[in-house]
């Protein structure tokens, strides 16, 4: 796993009345601190890849819908700088996925149904000086096929 980035897996509590999860906590220390939640849809097969902060950590969880997510360590002094790894998170697999500063990250919406995401950042977003870096989704240094591998 790429150096920094931390998975929780979430704990569903289901009864006759529907489930009950806790998503994040101050006392797990996943966060080093709070900057801002945020929520965004995506719709089914978009890919929203790939960006970067230099100052934010981003914590990512998808209640609603399925995606694939991509991290790319661009770091260079990291020991795991130009690694890949790849997440499937969502209502079939409910995952927090914590993203550290400068390790790219995107993600495409599996299925037939739009996708939620609920990200906490450790930074409020700036208008004037927006901490987003964007780079191609099929940026041939990070080299990743976006397409479904039929097995």
């Amino acid at each position: 796993m790429i150096e920094g980035v931390k998975v929780k897996q979430l704990v569903r509590h289901p009864d006759d009345r529907g489930f009950f999860e806790e998503i994040l906590r101050a006392d797990e220390g996943l966060l080093r601190k709070f900057g801002q939640a945020s929520l965004s849809k995506t719709y089914p097969g978009v890919i929203k890849a790939f960006h970067y902060h230099e100052k934010q950590d981003d914590l990512w969880f998808f209640p609603v819908g399925n995606a694939q997510v991509v991290l790319y360590d661009r770091r260079p002094g990291s020991p795991t700088h130009g690694e890949t790894d790849v997440f499937y998170m969502g209502e079939d697999n409910p995952l927090l996925l914590l993203i550290p500063v400068g390790v790219a990250h995107g993600y495409r919406t599996l299925g037939e149904k739009p996708a939620l995401i609920v990200y906490f950042t450790t930074e409020p977003y700036n208008r004037e000086a927006p901490d987003e870096h964007r780079i191609p989704y099929d940026d041939p240094a990070i080299g990743f096929d976006w397409r479904t591998k039929m097995r």
